[in-house]
C-alpha cells in the first residue's frame, strides 16, 4: 500500500474505539495463556489497550508488554492496574527488554503487522533473546487459505450496514509478497473515514522454519484456544514454540 505507515495504523482514533467490538474470545484466550505461563513472568507482544494482557496480569502473573503506538497505551493507562504494566516503547522485532520471560505471546493476527520475512525471522530471534529456557513463545493468527480463493486477489465484505452506517472490508491480497492491503470504509451522513492496515499472512509452515532459524521448535499447534485439532479446515491456529 502506497505511503503506508505502520506507526500510523493505531493513531488515537483507533485507539479510542479498539475495544468497542471485542472477538469474543478473550475469556478463552486468557485461560490458555495462563496455563501455558506456569506462573510467569510473561511478556505480550504489541499489547495495546492491554485487552488480553491486563486480564492475564489481574490473575497474579507479572506481565510486560511491548507497544509501537502510544495511543493504543494511553487507553491501556487509563484501565484499572493498567499503570502497573511496565511497557516497552518500540518495534517488537528489534526492541530490547530486560530479563526473561516464561512466557512470550502475540494474538490476534498481530504477528502479520510484520511486513517481510525478515522481520517475522527477526521477531523469532528477538524472542529466543528473552526466552526462558522451559518457557515457550505462543502466536495466535489466522491462516491464508481464503486469499488464494480470491477472484482477482480482491474482496470487498460489508462489515455492517445500519441506518446511519455502512461498514466494508475493502482487501487486495499479493500472494508474491504474502501481503494484505486492507482499509475499513466507514460511511455516514457526515463523511466517510478510512482505517488502512497492512498484514503480511504465512503459512504455519512457514512460521516453523522461522523458529528453526532462532533456535526454537514448535511444541504444540492447535485449531483454537481450547485445544481443538488443527487440521485442514482450521480458519486459524495456535500455536506454541519452545527450546
Amino acid at each position: 500500500m502506497r505511503n503506508f505507515d505502520p506507526a500510523k495504523s493505531f493513531g488515537h482514533r483507533v485507539a479510542a474505539h479498539y475495544d468497542d467490538a471485542p472477538r469474543g474470545d478473550e475469556a478463552e484466550t486468557i485461560d490458555f495463556l495462563e496455563r501455558w505461563a506456569h506462573g510467569g513472568p510473561a511478556l505480550e507482544l504489541a499489547i495495546g489497550t492491554g485487552r488480553i494482557g491486563l486480564p492475564l496480569s489481574q490473575r497474579g502473573i507479572r506481565l510486560d508488554g511491548i507497544e509501537l503506538s502510544e495511543a493504543m497505551v494511553e487507553q491501556l493507562r487509563k484501565k484499572p492496574g493498567g499503570d502497573r504494566i511496565a511497557v516497552t516503547m518500540g518495534d517488537y522485532a528489534e526492541v530490547a527488554v530486560d530479563g526473561t520471560y516464561k512466557l512470550v505471546f502475540v494474538v490476534f493476527n498481530t504477528f502479520y503487522n510484520l511486513l517481510t520475512q525478515d522481520n517475522q525471522v527477526r521477531c523469532f530471534e528477538n524472542v529466543a533473546k528473552h526466552l526462558t529456557r522451559d518457557g515457550v513463545f505462543i502466536i495466535e493468527a489466522a491462516t491464508p487459505n481464503e486469499f488464494f480463493l480470491l477472484r482477482n486477489g480482491q474482496y470487498v465484505d460489508a462489515e455492517a450496514v445500519e441506518v446511519d452506517r455502512v461498514t466494508l472490508d475493502v482487501a487486495r491480497f499479493d500472494p508474491v509478497t504474502q501481503c494484505l492491503d486492507e482499509s475499513h470504509v466507514s460511511i455516514t451522513e457526515t463523511g466517510i473515514t478510512l482505517a488502512p492496515i497492512v498484514t503480511r499472512y504465512v503459512w504455519p509452515s512457514e512460521l516453523d522454519l522461522m523458529a528453526r532459524i532462532a533456535g526454537l521448535r514448535l511444541h504444540a499447534r492447535y485449531g483454537g484456544w481450547f485445544d481443538e485439532p488443527f487440521t485442514a479446515d482450521s480458519r486459524r491456529h495456535v500455536s506454541v514454540y519452545g527450546w
